[in-house]
């Protein structure tokens, strides 16, 4: 197929669905200026952030003068525990039910200048472990079923607050997407007897056209079925089904993965590059749910600047998602930018 020059659909095994990729809109794509946004310039503490240490939060509640990472509970909960158990069904068309859950904040660092990409090595590990620790104890809920780790980064993506930290939000039922990505996990492992992420990482590893980087455990890409113009994917090398079990070694890997992308992130305009960050891992209810191989989406909107994003709209609300910058051009775009940040050279 001449997947460069000529529209095409592509599918994305993890969820079932389509995206439709028009490469011949953008044979000029970055022609021009590539405007650079004004640097990023704020404190290392901000007496008036809610999030900083020892300040006091919206709800109230002070925050202690933490020196690493600080976890707590969203002061306003998408999700509550404390509800009843209620449905209401009338014709099959007015259906609903009650959704029981938690949600918390983690804080990355004390510092409020630094984001992921600024952080040393060390103090992201730190925030992997945090991560791990909140899944294991969460998991242990009775009625959660599913623990959704995220990021949030920067005004475009409705981050509210600029201080590092990112969210974890708890379901009593799989969320529509992880649940898609189970069943589609789980199909392939039925028919085939392997791990479908496993054999995707080894097929791309192979043909080494949307690679970005890799380290001994870990491989950035863009996957071939990418909506959005530089989403990225970080898929661990080994199989496992969440992150509960990372050794050492593993857990600075990922460190290292998740400091070198948000890098290249921002060298590619030069700016605090936004994106919703998130992992998806195997749900935590009673199955052993050997088809899941956890890994980590990025889902940035910028698609030729600091100032120019890119909007779902038109035929991408009523048809279908749909690109023009090709994901091997993605890749080749990130692969080429420096992981010297580019307010340090």
């Amino acid at each position: 197929m001449n997947l460069k020059d000529c529209p095409h659909n592509r599918f994305n095994p993890l969820t079932n669905e389509w995206i439709l990729v028009s490469p011949h809109r953008a044979q000029r794509p970055w022609q021009g200026k590539v405007e650079k946004s004004a640097p990023d310039r704020r404190p290392a503490y901000d007496p008036a952030c809610y999030l900083c240490p020892g300040n006091s939060r919206v709800g109230g509640s002070r925050n202690p003068a933490y020196e690493n990472t600080f976890v707590f509970d969203n002061d306003f909960q998408a999700l509550l525990a404390d509800i009843p158990a209620d449905s209401m069904n009338e014709g099959q068309l007015l259906v609903a039910h009650s959704e029981r859950g938690l949600c918390r904040v983690i804080c990355f660092s004390p510092r409020h200048d630094v984001t992921l990409a600024l952080m040393d090595q060390s103090d992201i590990v730190k925030v992997v472990e945090v991560w791990t620790a909140q899944y294991k104890e969460l998991c242990a809920i009775d009625f959660i079923s599913y623990i959704q780790i995220f990021e949030n980064r920067g005004d475009l993506m409705g981050c509210s607050n600029p201080h590092p930290h990112g969210q974890i939000w708890c379901n009593e039922h799989v969320p529509v997407i992880p649940a898609a990505e189970t069943a589609s996990q789980r199909e392939y492992l039925h028919k085939n007897g392997r791990c479908l992420l496993c054999d995707y990482a080894a097929l791309e590893r192979a043909r080494g056209e949307r690679i970005i980087f890799e380290n001994n455990n870990f491989i950035a890409l863009v996957p071939f079925w990418a909506s959005w113009p530089f989403e990225t994917m970080l898929l661990p090398k080994f199989h496992a089904a969440d992150i509960a079990g990372l050794s050492p070694e593993q857990k600075n890997d990922f460190a290292d993965a998740l400091r070198r992308m948000g890098i290249r992130f921002d060298n590619l305009f030069a700016t605090n590059f936004p994106y919703s960050m998130g992992i998806h891992q195997r749900p935590c209810d009673t199955e052993a749910h050997d088809e899941w191989h956890f890994h980590l989406h990025y889902l940035p909107p910028l698609l030729r600047s600091a100032a120019i994003r890119k909007f779902m709209v038109g035929y991408e609300l009523l048809a279908m998602p749909q690109r023009d910058i090709t994901a091997e051009e993605s890749a080749r775009r990130l692969a080429a930018c420096s992981e010297t940040h580019y307010t340090k050279e």
